[in-house]
């Protein structure tokens, strides 16, 4: 098999993986943690066993979904971090950023970072719980990254933002799952209050020299 056959099977592999995930995600957008591989399948107009070859099992296909939405949401916070603003209004929009999707799309959100319900077979619903550290982990790291690249903490820097990735990271999913399910307050209330909670240590903090700022 030639170099170009080769080129234009992948292609062929990789969109239809995206079509299977885009199908995917329609039922996650319908069904939410109840999702199952047989609805996934049939909105795809496949047999299970097809789905079953793309991604190997439930656990494939969660992780290629995870990645998909994951990836998304990286990019919207760094683009926040990024915003000409100060600092205090990059927090907020950090912030504000994260909540804003969870808030847009709920039924991802809760299939992403909930398993199904209490007695729900396996065979119909994917039990997420056990993936959904991963995720906050994946992020949290991108976190420490941004903040050791950009702010001066002083000696042990590096393990320092970790503590701060981690530990803002935790603080938004707590409190955003939190909001989400009670809806306690209005998005922008709970994006001050969570600011306050942050802000004397990072406005403390300076910028590290060479670095792009914060």
């Amino acid at each position: 098999m030639d170099t170009t056959q080769r080129t234009d099977q992948q292609r062929s592999a990789d969109r239809r993986r995206r079509e299977l995930l885009e199908a995917a995600d329609r039922v996650v957008l319908r069904d939410g943690p109840q999702a199952s591989m047989n609805a996934i399948a049939a909105e795809a107009g496949i047999t299970k066993p097809i789905l079953y070859r793309h991604f190997g099992d439930k656990g494939g296909l969660y992780a290629a979904l995870a990645k998909r939405h994951t990836d998304a949401l990286l990019d919207s916070l760094r683009a926040a971090l990024d915003a000409p603003a100060d600092r205090r209004e990059r927090v907020e929009a950090t912030l504000d950023t994260y909540l804003a999707a969870i808030e847009a799309r709920p039924q991802v959100y809760r299939f992403l970072m909930h398993p199904a319900e209490a007695g729900q077979s396996t065979d119909q619903g994917f039990d997420v719980g056990l993936h959904s550290a991963p995720l906050l982990r994946r992020m949290g790291e991108e976190l420490a990254q941004v903040i050791e690249e950009r702010l001066d903490l002083g000696p042990g820097n590096q393990q320092l933002a970790r503590v701060w990735g981690h530990g803002i990271v935790g603080m938004m999913h707590a409190a955003g799952d939190w909001w989400l399910g009670e809806r306690p307050c209005s998005r922008a209330e709970l994006v001050r209050s969570l600011a306050d909670l942050l802000w004397g240590r990072l406005a403390a903090a300076g910028d590290k020299m060479g670095g792009p700022g914060f």
